[in-house]
């Protein structure tokens, strides 16, 4: 059989998601078109360590090129997919069209604003390379312009980091800069009084990591203020015009940092699907992973809602991409054998999160604990999931180094 006579299977997306739908199909008798905008798969979980110094653009991020390298079946295609065409089956990237047999849409999500333009404009965010790479930039401008900041309001302001989202993001992120304050650059600034300094941490609701049972909640509270993060909940961030923040009930935080981990949305490409969406306009899919009318087209990933037994919707993690990439791989055997596709039920593995050295908390085959332990694992287990032997080894002797001896190794201020 050649290639024109094999169904084609056209993925949109080279995230976890995609990533695993290709891999499921990588003795298949198919003809795989994996699209992309960028040239890599990101290891997004690990976004805020480029942007708080500790690790390289490189060492989270593996050329898709070289994953699939010895994938006969896939062909790769940087670009931007600008339409889907559900009835005729075809989409449309840079101007020319790519028919499919089984179209994976797994586009991912975008950050959020909410409508705020101010603070899309003066805000920072952690969504990609670009965007890490910018905010390390602006916090280590900050350090350097501080250190020679006669005023000391101004230089309050450079020294006070307000993160506004209380989930696992803005949470690792914060004890992280703490963190980065405390041990490295005390070393590096030594006549910069970085008593002055503050790490701020805003959630709109009654707790961090909503999500997680309450005893990961309060646990995460503790070691936040341990490392000396001011946490404060029930706070909402009203506007932000690059030196000041607005709270809701009209008080003001002088800084010139903001670093927002609040929202995401889906992808742009998903807002003209023909599809019911529902919150952070996610795609309501069926249970099967496909789309309500066109069965040979899934939405997985970020993009896509389902609930699950309980009648809550799926989270925006890296694990449920990572286990719907599969079902839809799993899927399309199935339906190109004739056979029925089979309903997507998630396994949750646990609940992880860190706050920094020693400091995390897991939720773990129902068992919930904090502290080193947790922290290990947490460590342990982004290493192994990261894309690319090398990388792992530079990751795991950048964190052994960091450990050790107190020093990111990564300080760099480079231009965007």
């Amino acid at each position: 059989m050649n290639t024109k006579q094999k169904p084609h299977v056209v993925i949109i997306g080279a995230g976890f998601a995609g990533l695993e739908t290709a891999r499921g199909l990588a003795n298949s008798p198919v003809h795989i078109t994996l699209i992309d905008k960028n040239n890599h798969h990101l290891f997004q979980p690990l976004l805020y360590q480029v942007a708080i110094a500790g690790l390289l653009p490189s060492q989270i991020a593996q050329p898709v090129r070289t994953i699939f390298r010895k994938q006969k079946n896939l062909a790769f295609q940087m670009g931007k997919v600008t339409e889907i065409n559900l009835n005729e089956k075809f989409v449309k990237m840079n101007g020319s069209v790519i028919a499919y047999d089984y179209l994976v849409i797994a586009a991912g999500a975008r950050t959020n604003f909410f409508g705020f333009d101010t603070l899309e404009k003066h805000g920072l965010q952690l969504k990609d390379l670009e965007t890490a790479v910018t905010t390390r930039n602006h916090l280590l401008s900050m350090f350097e312009q501080a250190s020679h900041e006669a005023d000391l309001e101004k230089r309050k302001a450079m020294l006070t980091f307000v993160i506004v989202g209380g989930g696992p993001t803005g949470v690792e992120t914060a004890g992280a800069l703490a963190e980065l304050i405390t041990h490295v650059m005390r070393k590096d600034y030594p006549r910069l009084n970085l008593n002055e300094a503050q790490v701020i941490l805003l959630e709109a609701g009654p707790h961090l990591i909503a999500p997680y049972p309450d005893e990961l909640r309060q646990a995460t509270l503790r070691l936040l203020k341990d490392k000396k993060v001011d946490v404060r909940l029930n706070t909402k961030m009203q506007d932000f015009n690059g030196l000041r923040v607005t709270l809701g009930d009209g008080s003001v935080i002088g800084s010139q940092t903001l670093i927002w981990t609040a929202g995401a949305k889906a992808a742009e490409i998903i807002d003209a699907l023909p599809a019911e969406k529902a919150s952070m306009g996610r795609v309501r899919i069926q249970a099967t992973l496909s789309l309500p009318q066109f069965p040979e087209a899934f939405v997985i990933g970020d993009a896509s809602f389902l609930t699950n037994g309980n009648g809550q919707p799926l989270p925006m993690l890296s694990t449920v991409a990572i286990q719907q990439g599969q079902a839809a791989a799993k899927n399309i055997r199935l339906m190109m054998e004739g056979k029925e596709p089979k309903a997507f039920h998630y396994k949750d593995p646990g609940l992880l999160a860190t706050v920094g050295r020693n400091a995390a908390v897991a939720r773990i085959f129902g068992v919930s604990f904090s502290g080193f332990i947790a922290w290990v694992i947490w460590v342990f287990l982004h290493i192994y999931r990261i894309i690319g032997f090398r990388n792992r080894i530079i990751v795991m002797f950048n964190w052994a180094w960091d450990y050790f001896f107190y020093d990111n190794q990564v300080r760099l201020i480079t231009r965007e």
